[in-house]
Formats: C-alpha cells, structure tokens, sequence
C-alpha cells in the first residue's frame, strides 16, 4: 500500500513539472507562430525542446530518484532519447489534429500534449527512475495480462 501511495505522490509531482513545462512550451509555442510568423510544427518543435530541458532539470530534482549506477551523461542521453520520441508522437499528434481534424493548432497542441505527457511517464519511470514504485506498474500489468490471458 505504500508502494501504491509513493506512486500516486510522485504521478502528482509528475503532474505539476508537467503542467508548468507545458505552459512554458504552449507560450512560447503561441509567440514563436503568432509573433515570430513561424509555421505551426516548427514553432512546436522549438517550445518543445525548451520544455523539455526545463523539464529535466525539474523532474530530475523533484520527481524522479536518478539510478545511482547510471552515469549523468547516459542518463541526460536516455531523457533526450525519450523526449525524442515523445517529440515525434506530438508533431505527429498535432499535424493529425490540424490537417485531418481541422482543428486549430493550440487546439491540436492541449490534446496531443495530453496522449504525451502519458508517455513521458511512463517511458521516463521505467529508463530513469530507480524508485521501487515500479513494482506497483508490473504487478498492475502482470495482474491485467493474467485476466485477459484466463478469460
């Protein structure tokens, strides 16, 4: 059950680095299209990668206990490796919004940042975090694989 609570306490931290980072990369996002006249997916790409070095320094410090066998430079590696990633879901996610959905780009940006921030988590608790938390996420998918495999 502590196990259970320390995750719910660190998805919380994980909830407020998250929302202060987004509205960092929402504002500049915004300034970078509408003041600087840059197209949509690059001024997206720009605040996302200002967010995410805000947001390593946060998460590292505030969130995530960093593996202590893992070196600081494999560990800046594997983050940006990850943000990466999650930097292509949200340009994906954002020109799938806007060309195929119609809707606008700060539109498409809240919605794809939402479907990211899930992958963030959990891409950066299993790589990053040496927390035993981890073990409350795979007993949860072990237990959901074992009731569909016994359906």
């Amino acid at each position: 059950m502590k196990k259970l609570k320390n995750l719910v306490l660190q998805m919380c931290k994980f909830s407020a680095v998250g929302t202060s980072c987004f509205l960092i990369d929402y504002v500049l996002m915004i300034v970078f299209t509408e003041v600087c006249n840059m197209e949509y997916l690059f001024s997206c790409a720009f605040s996302f990668t200002i967010s995410v070095i805000i947001n390593y320094i946060l998460s590292m410090q505030f969130v995530f206990q960093g593996k202590e066998e893992m070196h600081k430079i494999i560990e800046i590696i594997i983050f940006t490796s990850l943000s990466v990633v999650g930097l292509g879901l949200n340009l994906l996610l954002m020109w799938c919004g806007v060309e195929f959905l119609e809707f606008s780009y700060m539109h498409a940006k809240i919605y794809a940042s939402l479907i990211v921030t899930i992958y963030n988590f959990f891409s950066r608790k299993l790589f990053l975090d040496s927390s035993k938390e981890k073990e409350v996420i795979n007993s949860t998918i072990r237990e959901i694989t074992y009731k569909e495999i016994n359906r």
